[in-house]
């Protein structure tokens, strides 16, 4: 069963400074252990307790003494915070191999039932991790009772995005028919597209362009939501589909044609809205999402998966204006990209709330309310053309692999904004709004499985 670790990067970088040091250094990190809806299990770091000097008995570069100091007050936030906990020590460079030796096994048996005592969490896990190629390299397991799971795959997210497999998978071997792209990113880049797993909401002009794009780029773990069938007028914008697809579940359209490029993948298919509970508990198995959907309901749901899951979405949208005569005056496009420390879609007033609320009530009550005059009418019908949503699509998946080579500037923006129509293109940075959600400081990133669901109301 997999088990993924995923690591904010300002966590990340602590713990790369760590693998560095020429003494062995230790810690406890918590995390929120979630069992996902496809079987797998991801570890969602929040926080690092570094022991502190005077908790060491002995430390020299290949090995550790320490008293009850040193991890016991981290056990206790970890309850209070209700997460389970994660000992934590470096190999250093002189060793440079992050495999457990017998005391570490030792370590490890005497120091298990203890955490799961004094946290109260069902599991307790261990990591280490040694300097190497991208920062570092790992290893690891979890535990409960009469169980144990390795600690398999690992994630960065953040300004940079980073997939690394345990030290002891070894190296992958890429496809020569990815050559001409390992010449520009390289063989590392490429082998991590090959192993994360995509999100694609909304499969439609934008959603159809930013999937093909990504599996001819080497992806190759595909998930794809959709409620919709596809009508007459969708056949200008998507890829992929055929005058004999009309009235076919989009994403069944999309998996066939994908399936004809690249046989060997994998991809799952669900004809409902994210908006419905089950189905939204799907996405939290994926390790990138990107958000092609045009209501803002469903942008709700993605900014508070990115803030809960630390799942990086790319966003994005395109708007095509006209004036009273009908001559198209502008042409908007948007990638907003939410990861752990940027700014959700709300704290960007990126999302209508009076019509996400809308989206969300069934149809008789919408029909109630708006005929009263407290919701805003739903069904308009936007224009869209394939040169467009092609456009935004690509940025998009630009933005994925800037993040992955990591060849832009820095700070990198959260936002890229595209007006074909003046042949201009900007971007922004805009810091969360203190104490919502999306803010470090209010202690949301990371919390993962909560109940309700994300903690909003569902349908």
């Amino acid at each position: 069963m997999t088990c993924t670790l995923v690591l904010p990067h300002w966590l990340a970088e602590d713990i790369e400074k760590a693998a560095q040091d020429p003494l062995e250094t230790a810690g406890v990190l918590l995390a929120s252990m979630c069992n996902l809806a496809d079987g797998t299990r991801k570890l969602l770091a929040r926080r690092i307790h570094w022991v502190p000097p005077e908790a060491y008995r002995h430390r020299s570069g290949n090995a550790l003494l320490i008293g009850s100091d040193g991890y016991v007050p981290a056990l206790q936030e970890a309850e209070t915070i209700g997460a389970c906990a994660i000992w934590f020590h470096t190999h250093p460079s002189h060793i440079g191999i992050p495999l457990p030796s017998s005391h570490d096994d030792r370590v490890d048996e005497q120091l298990s039932d203890l955490f799961r005592l004094r946290t109260g969490a069902e599991v307790y896990g261990s990591l280490i991790v040694s300097p190497g190629r991208g920062g570092f390299t790992f290893s690891g397991f979890i535990e409960g009772d009469r169980w144990r799971a390795e600690i398999d795959r690992l994630i960065v997210v953040g300004d940079r995005l980073r997939f690394a497999k345990t030290f002891r998978a070894g190296c992958d071997e890429v496809s020569p028919e990815f050559d001409r792209s390992v010449r520009a990113f390289g063989g590392a880049v490429q082998a991590s597209l090959g192993e994360l797993r995509f999100g694609i909401v909304g499969n439609g002009g934008t959603g159809s362009a930013v999937t093909e794009q990504l599996v001819r780029l080497g992806a190759r773990k595909l998930a794809l939501f959709d409620p919709d069938t596809l009508t007459t007028s969708n056949l200008t914008r998507v890829y992929g589909s055929r005058r004999t697809d009309v009235g076919r579940p989009k994403p069944e359209i999309l998996r066939d044609h994908l399936l004809a490029i690249a046989p060997d993948l994998s991809c799952e298919t669900h004809n409902q809205s994210i908006l419905e509970e089950a189905v939204a508990r799907q996405l939290a198995s994926c390790d990138v999402v990107f958000g092609c959907t045009d209501d803002n309901a469903g942008r709700l749901v993605l900014s508070r998966l990115a803030s809960y899951f630390l799942i990086p979405v790319f966003d994005c949208g395109v708007l095509l204006s006209s004036d009273a005569s009908g001559q198209l005056t502008g042409i908007d496009g948007r990638v907003t990209t939410l990861c752990p420390g940027t700014s959700c879609l709300v704290c960007r007033d990126r999302v209508d709330l009076r019509r996400a609320a809308a989206e969300q009530m069934s149809a008789a009550e919408h029909g109630r309310l708006a005929a009263e005059g407290y919701a805003p009418s739903l069904g308009r019908v936007e224009p869209a053309v394939v040169t467009f949503t092609t456009m935004v699509a690509a940025a998009a998946v630009s933005e994925l692999i800037e993040r992955l080579v990591g060849y832009g500037p820095t700070p990198r923006p959260s936002e890229v904004l595209l007006r074909a129509h003046d042949r201009e293109t900007s971007t922004n940075i805009v810091p969360p709004r203190d104490g919502h959600y999306c803010d470090p400081a209010a202690g949301k990133l990371g919390t993962g499985t909560l109940e309700p669901f994300l903690e909003q109301a569902w349908r």
